[in-house]
């Protein structure tokens, strides 16, 4: 089996992750303190060698949200983390969060010094108000330790951490939506410009990343952006953590350089399928990801490379689909969770992403037509482009997708051949 590149995971099972000087003595905060002797313009200019790019979605290069925040006007600035881990089958940011902590925070202190914030907030999934314990012991002990709060290492430089739970909302991921739910408000994606890094949380200028850019944010500054750009690709640098779900033999979560092949993933790290089942789909980077077919899987695991093949890496998620499944029912399945979590702020996707479903169980029942692909192909388009936030273009996604690589299933559907998987559904 291949080895993992333990970066992130380094110290997963190896410390106790409420004590924050098991965390020192492993080497951490040793980053937080070199940037405490950086200006501002030399942390972003680190990041910017680095070339890290952020883990949560589309891929934005870290040094730029900085960059934002750092030349807005104002006195009052914030650091945001998105632990608002909602992409079914993903779990990354929940083993970082219960297994190393003072890593993410680590990050978070080091953007406050970069862009003169002094507080900074975790908005956790409200699924995991069972890691508050946890998280708010790190923080306790970090503070002990001296590497939050006031005076930081006496530095003059003052910044700590508030957590704040969601609502169990997927929406609330999108990086307005977040504020707003932070703010005491219904978690509502709002209408940008201004962008987060003028005008964010309560109005300020606001960095917000995800769980996993943070952690990396740490490791660069304990070992150096040339020691991060041996990882991974020119364009991609680092690990990357994924979450392997679905028909393999082994599950988990992992982690490697960035530029892992997709079927070295699935075959020589997960096991490939259970004897005598043959791969049917890969879906990467969650529900909202695209779904390629077997003969795909050759594929380069970075940002560009899943990106030009119409897909997302995102947040890293692998489903792994194999022939006891039917592609038509995996996208409505997909559409159900996405029209529930519509916030039905933007009609495009309050009304489209229905609308899709409808179609979709239409075909599913033997019921479609060839028509019906052509109008779901249409919706679909207009979803990703005038939806207002992130949940109506992702929602085109999985469904394009499918019809180009799928489209003799779909075919085979109108045509009402047995499908065992949606007739069973129809009973």
């Amino acid at each position: 089996m291949m080895e993992e590149k333990r970066v992130l995971l380094r110290n997963r099972g190896k410390i106790d992750p409420e004590n924050a000087r098991e965390y020192i003595a492993a080497g951490g905060y040793e980053g937080l303190k070199r940037a405490l002797n950086m200006n501002g313009e030399e942390i972003i200019k680190e990041l910017e060698h680095a070339g890290l790019r952020g883990r949560g979605g589309a891929g934005f290069p870290t040094y730029r949200k900085l960059q934002f925040a750092y030349g807005a006007p104002g006195d009052v600035k914030y650091i945001v983390c998105n632990a608002d881990e909602g992409e079914p089958g993903t779990n990354k940011d929940r083993i970082l969060l219960s297994s190393d902590p003072c890593s993410i925070f680590e990050g978070m202190a080091i953007a406050g010094k970069a862009v003169n914030a002094h507080v900074g907030f975790i908005y956790l999934r409200a699924e995991y108000s069972y890691l508050v314990p946890i998280l708010e012991a790190a923080l306790k002990t970090s503070r002990e330790a001296n590497m939050l709060g006031e005076n930081i290492q006496g530095s003059g430089f003052d910044f700590d951490i508030k957590l704040r739970s969601g609502a169990g909302a997927y929406v609330c991921g999108e990086e307005t939506a977040l504020f707003e739910s932070i703010e005491g408000k219904r978690g509502e994606p709002r209408f940008r410009p201004p962008f987060p890094g003028i005008k964010g949380l309560f109005g300020k200028p606001t960095v917000l990343n995800n769980v996993e850019t943070l952690a990396n944010i740490s490791v660069i500054f304990q070992n150096g952006w040339e020691w991060f750009r041996t990882l991974g690709t020119e364009n991609s640098p680092g690990t990357k953590l994924f979450t392997v779900c679905g028909n393999v033999k082994r599950r988990g979560v992992f982690e490697f350089p960035m530029g892992i092949n997709l079927k070295d993933l699935i075959y020589e790290v997960c096991g490939g399928m259970e004897e005598g089942h043959e791969l049917l789909a890969v879906q990467t980077g969650g529900a909202s990801g695209a779904i390629i077919n077997a003969s795909q899987i050759d594929m380069t695991l970075d940002i560009d490379q899943v990106s030009n093949s119409g897909g997302r890496l995102g947040c890293g998620t692998i489903l792994v689909m194999d022939d006891r499944n039917c592609i038509i029912d995996i996208v409505r399945n997909n559409l159900d969770f996405f029209r529930g979590e519509s916030c039905g702020k933007c009609t495009p996707c309050r009304e489209g992403g229905t609308r899709l479903y409808q179609l979709i169980t239409k075909i599913s029942q033997g019921k479609g037509s060839v028509k019906d692909i052509d109008t779901i192909q249409d919706l679909a388009e207009t979803m990703r482009l005038t939806a207002l936030c992130g949940l109506g273009h992702s929602t085109a996604v999985p469904v394009l997708s499918s019809i180009q690589n799928f489209y003799s299933c779909y075919l085979r559907h109108i045509d009402k051949d047995y499908c065992p998987v949606c007739s069973e559904e129809g009973e």
